[in-house]
């Protein structure tokens, strides 16, 4: 278990909120990026906490129009 677990999480949940404000699938999402639709979704998914590195964080804010202090705002 990685001691970022709940942040990991929450980060997930932050993209799948933008992503799906912004009307954006997870196929779509990781076309724009060039990621696996498995990886997006399993960076997203609340039970499997998976680690982002800064650069896949940085275009996914790219993707999503949003700033990556969006993303990791877990206050919100």
């Amino acid at each position: 278990m990685s001691k970022h677990e709940q942040e990991y999480k929450m980060i997930g949940l932050n993209i799948a909120y933008y992503r799906k404000l912004r009307g954006i699938s997870q196929l779509k999402l990781a076309e724009l990026i060039g990621l696996s639709r498995t990886h997006i979704s399993n960076i997203e998914a609340p039970n499997m906490p998976t680690a982002v590195s800064l650069d896949t964080l940085l275009d996914i804010a790219d993707a999503l129009d949003v700033s990556a202090k969006k993303l990791l705002d877990f206050h919100e």
